[in-house]
């Protein structure tokens, strides 16, 4: 798929969706290869319990916005929770992880950039 200098959109329902593991799906709303490898964006929704293991990207930043359910973050030492409209910076090079830490399903916007 080649970049789109002009712009794009993707509509509802259009994006591929990915089996990150038997708990967690992803709807991809931009790929690398959409935006000159210089974002992904997509949305995730994970049962209560699901999380990763601490971990770190060496070449990305990651944001995580909230949409609804409560989730705990571990970046580098500090460790927060919030619920729908909570925002997460965990650039390249920290440590970090995050569950969802409520009692539901939970979504969330991922950008990696």
């Amino acid at each position: 798929m080649a970049t789109n200098a002009d712009g794009f959109t993707t509509l509802p329902g259009q994006g591929p969706v990915l089996n990150m593991d038997t708990e967690r799906s992803a709807t991809f709303n931009l790929l690398s290869e959409q935006t000159g490898n210089s974002v992904v964006v997509f949305e995730e929704v994970m049962p209560a319990g699901c999380g990763t293991p601490l971990h770190l990207h060496h070449t990305s930043n990651e944001v995580m916005y909230v949409l609804s359910g409560e989730f705990t973050f571990k970046i580098g030492e500090r460790v927060t929770s919030g619920g729908a409209g909570t925002c997460a910076f965990m650039p390249r090079g920290i440590a970090h992880a995050w569950k969802n830490s409520g009692a539901e399903a939970g979504r969330a916007l991922f950008m990696f950039t």
